[in-house]
C-alpha cells in the first residue's frame, strides 16, 4: 500500500517525490508578499519526520548553508520517513541581515505564537501549526551573535532519552544541556515531547566551511541514527565523539578598553588560566582575564573593542576535563571525509598552527 502525502500549506507531497513549498507568511509594507520556503522530501517506506531548521535568527546563516548541503546528500534517494527542511525561518531578518524582526522582537521568544499577535507570534504560530505539529523530531540550526564564535556544539534538555540519543549521534565535540528558554522553538517542542536539539556554531553573517561541514556531518549522523537513510558503509567511527558539559560559564572584561586574545576556541583552560588582556590605547593601564574555572573555551568575542562587563569568552566546565580533550582531538582529525569533500582550513581551535 502506497504511502499517503505529506501535507503542508495546503500543498501534498506524494511518497517518493521532493517538492518546495511556499508557506505564506507576511507582506511587506509596499504590499509585496512573502513566503517561508520549506523543502519536503517524502519518502516512500513510513518512519520519523525530522524537521531541519535555520536562520530563525536572520542573521545566523550557517544553518542556511548546511541546510542546503543536506538536500544535496545522495543518501536521500533512500529516505525513509519525511525531512522537512526550512532553511529560513525568519525571513523578514534574513532579507534585512539582522537577528530580530521588524518590531525588533526575537522571533525565537515566541513560541508558540498567536493567529492573532504581533508579528514574531503570528510567524511562530503558523510554523507551529503548519510545521511543528507534524514533525517527530527537530534539529534547530544556530550561530553565535555577531561577533561571538562559537565551537561547534549542542545544545538540548537532556532528560528526554530520544533528544540524547540525538544529541549524541549528531557528533559535535560538545553537548551542553541547556536548561530551556520561555517562549523559545525549543521549549515548545519539549512541551509537545518532539525531541529537539540545537547546533550552535561559527558567528552572525559569516559562513565558517568547519562549521558548516560539521553541522552537515551531525544531521547526516542523527538520520542514520533514526534509520532514515542506510547506514554508512565501511568501518563505524567511535561511537562517543561528544563529552557533555556539565555547566559553562561566561567570562567578562573588568575595564573598557581594548582586548588582545590569548586562549583560542576549544582549548584547554585552567583555573586562573590568563584568557585575554584589556589595555586602554595608551598602555597605560593593562588588565588580564583570567579564567573562573577549568574548562574547554567554546565562544571567543572577536571584537577587540570592549566595555566593562562585556561577556569575551565561555567556558565549558567537565566532570572529566579529559574526556573533553579527546572529543576535541577527534574533532580536530575530522574535518575531512564522512558526508563530503569539502576543503577545511586550519582553524583558531586547531593545534597544527603550533
Amino acid at each position: 500500500m502506497a504511502r499517503a502525502p505529506y501535507e503542508i500549506a495546503g500543498t501534498q507531497v506524494k511518497a517518493g517525490t521532493r517538492q518546495t513549498v511556499e508557506v505564506p507568511v507576511a507582506k511587506l509594507y509596499t504590499h509585496t508578499p512573502l513566503h517561508i520556503p520549506v523543502e519536503v522530501v517524502h519518502g516512500r517506506r513510513d518512519g520519523p519526520v525530522l524537521m531541519v531548521c535555520g536562520a530563525i535568527h536572520g542573521d545566523e546563516i550557517n544553518g542556511v548553508e548546511i541546510v542546503r548541503r543536506v538536500l544535496t546528500n545522495s543518501a536521500l534517494r533512500h529516505l525513509r520517513g519525511t525531512l522537512v527542511a526550512v532553511p529560513i525561518v525568519n525571513i523578514f531578518g534574513f532579507v534585512q541581515r539582522t537577528r530580530y524582526l521588524p518590531d525588533r522582537r526575537d522571533l525565537n521568544r515566541c513560541f508558540p505564537g498567536s493567529e492573532s499577535g504581533s508579528l514574531g507570534g503570528r510567524i511562530a504560530y503558523l510554523l507551529r501549526t503548519q510545521i511543528m505539529e507534524r514533525v517527530t523530531h527537530i534539529i534547530d540550526l544556530h550561530t553565535g551573535a555577531i561577533h561571538r564564535f562559537n565551537l561547534p556544539q549542542i545544545r538540548a534538555e537532556l532528560k528526554n532519552p530520544e533528544t540524547v540519543r540525538m544529541a549524541e549521534a549528531f557528533g559535535a565535540p560538545i553537548i551542553i544541556n541547556a536548561g530551556l528558554r520561555e517562549g523559545s522553538l525549543r521549549a515548545y517542542a519539549d512541551s509537545q515531547d518532539i525531541p529537539v536539539i540545537t547546533f550552535e556554531g561559527g558567528e552572525a553573517l559569516r559562513f565558517d566551511d568547519v562549521v558548516i561541514g560539521s553541522g552537515v556531518k551531525g544531521v547526516i549522523r542523527v538520520m542514520r541514527e533514526l534509520e532514515m537513510i542506510p547506514a554508512k558503509k565501511g568501518p563505524k567511527a567511535p561511537r562517543k565523539r561528544s563529552e557533555t558539559a556539565a555547566n559553562s560559564q561566561w567570562v567578562r572584561a573588568d575595564i573598557d578598553g581594548i582586548m588582545r586574545p590569548v586562549a583560542r576556541l576549544g582549548q584547554k583552560v585552567r583555573k586562573g588560566q590568563r584568557l585575554a588582556m584589556v589595555a586602554d590605547p595608551f598602555g597605560e593601564s593593562e588588565t588580564a582575564v583570567v579564567s573562573p574555572c577549568s574548562g574547554i573555551v567554546i565562544c571567543v568575542n572577536n571584537l577587540p573593542l570592549v566595555n566593562e562587563g562585556e561577556a569575551i569568552y565561555h567556558v565549558a566546565r567537565f566532570d572529566e576535563l579529559s574526556e573533553a580533550e579527546k572529543a576535541m582531538d577527534y574533532f580536530r582529525s575530522s574535518y575531512e571525509g564522512d558526508v563530503g569533500d569539502d576543503v577545511v582550513p586550519v582553524h583558531p581551535w586547531d593545534d597544527r598552527q603550533k
